[in-house]
């Protein structure tokens, strides 16, 4: 079987992705990352994910974003709730260089297991406006990363899949349930309760609750509100 490394955060658009690769026939190795979010629930949700999937390995890195902060989700910054979901303003969850970061290391990881191909749950429809989860980054990492490798050199280059990229939450929603993903798994808050519950104000699960409703299905996780 081809191998794919897939990253998952536990939330809706990454377990989707990760279903879709297995419905490809993909061998999959999931990547985690503790980064230093706020949000550590969907660290036990994303082993869940990957339970869930049988997936070949699934790790989970340390790396403490938060020695630099500048993100409501690293930093002693508040995480905005109801904000305008069609303003164009970068908002303060971004986290300064995130995905940059994440597929290094996917890149890093694809090397050594031998594996071409690359999952990343990124989306540019229904998102926050976050830089690095458009075409244009994409195809630019894309072409570092045939630079940059030794599989990109020898002519076998490391594809970066984002198979979302165009679809709608309601969009992404529907084509995991047709591929058997459980949502009650998943977590999308930015600010979820000590026990666990969504906020259900953040912009992560207003567009979460958005998608459920466009397609007129209730949402399986639990919320504040």
């Amino acid at each position: 079987m081809k191998k794919a490394v897939i990253l998952t955060s536990g939330g809706l658009d990454s377990t989707t992705v990760l279903a879709i690769a297995k419905s490809r026939g993909f061998k999959i190795y999931a990547l985690t990352f503790d980064y230093g979010q706020r949000h550590k629930r969907e660290l036990s949700n994303a082993k869940k994910v990957a339970k869930y999937f049988k997936v070949a390995e699934h790790k989970i890195l340390k790396i403490d974003l938060r020695c630099f902060g500048g993100s409501a989700l690293t930093d002693n910054i508040k995480v905005p709730r109801k904000k305008n979901l069609k303003s164009k303003k970068i908002p303060s969850t971004y986290v300064p260089a995130r995905n940059t970061i994440f597929l290094s290391y996917a890149l890093a990881w694809a090397e050594v297991l031998k594996s071409h191909d690359i999952f990343i749950g990124v989306n540019a429809v229904d998102y926050s406006g976050y830089p690095d989860c458009r075409k244009e980054y994409l195809k630019a990492y894309q072409k570092m990363a045939d630079l940059a490798t030794k599989e990109g050199i020898e002519g076998k280059p490391i594809k970066i899949h984002s198979p979302l990229i165009n679809h709608s939450k309601a969009e992404i929603i529907k084509k995991g349930m047709k591929l058997g993903v459980d949502y009650s798994i998943t977590h999308s808050c930015y600010n979820p309760t000590a026990n666990g519950l969504a906020c259900g104000k953040c912009d992560s699960c207003r567009l979460r609750k958005k998608g459920f409703g466009e397609i007129g299905l209730k949402d399986p996780i639990k919320y504040v509100v």
